[in-house]
């Protein structure tokens, strides 16, 4: 049993050890409210004729600041102890945000908990806003925009960003090419950081984003209640 890099929460439990296990583990608090934010740095310039000129400047990335709610030691523990061996921003590591912890179509989230791997349908080149997935047999649910995914390729051990679906084409709801039954074309912000191989796994399920504290500090506050106040601001680290 590996020892734990994902962030404690009601359903990733840690043991004194410091490995996960979700059947005899400690549960870390869960989250009172959650700010995501997408940045996405462009320049832009306007000619004088007040036409405007845009282009990327870098690479997208997702910040999370997470608030808690009043802690009682037992609570605030597994996860200050988890951060401080992290040892601030050195070691990086994942985090499940609730609303994207299961897809927003129900019998699409069933048939993944069966499990059923859902793929990327041929290569695919870094740059792209959309791919073909298959694996989606005999079912009619399908992603959702706004579904939050990684992937996992044998290819690439390095691909742990995080894309958002931005829009979705079906067998009966599409552009200009026909998805087959079994397919779906998601398209999806940010665009591809690296290309990535056929058959490539698709993970809808509990997405985990890769991150670092904002900031080389660790602290909390105590009240004459005796519970801890607590928050933390993390943001996209790729390796």
């Amino acid at each position: 049993m590996a020892y734990m890099n994902i962030l404690p929460d009601p359903d990733r439990k840690i043991l004194p050890s410091g490995k996960q296990n979700n059947s005899t583990g400690t549960a870390g608090p869960g989250f009172a409210s959650v700010k995501f934010t997408s940045n996405q740095p462009t320049m832009m310039s306007r000619t004088n004729g007040g036409r405007v000129v845009t282009r990327s400047q870098a690479v997208q990335h997702w910040s999370i600041d997470i608030s808690y709610n009043p802690l009682t030691r037992a609570e605030f523990e597994p996860v200050n102890t988890f951060l401080l061996s992290r040892q601030g921003r050195l070691n990086p590591f994942f985090v499940v945000l609730p609303q994207y912890e299961d897809t927003q179509d129900s019998t699409f989230s069933a048939y993944l908990a069966v499990p059923n791997t859902i793929s990327i349908k041929g290569a695919v080149n870094s740059g792209a806003t959309k791919t073909t997935i298959d694996g989606l047999s005999g079912i009619s649910g399908s992603p959702k925009p706004g579904d939050i995914f990684t992937i996992t390729d044998s290819a690439n051990s390095n691909h742990v960003k995080a894309y958002m679906v931005t829009r979705v084409e079906t067998n009966s709801d599409y552009d200009t090419t026909q998805p087959a039954a079994d397919e779906r074309i998601i398209h999806f912000n940010p665009p591809l950081v690296y290309s990535v191989a056929d058959n490539a796994t698709v993970n809808f399920s509990a997405p985990q984003i890769r991150v670092i504290p904002k900031g080389d500090t660790q602290e909390y506050s105590l009240g004459t209640n005796n519970l801890f106040q607590f928050s933390l601001s993390l943001e996209e680290a790729l390796p």
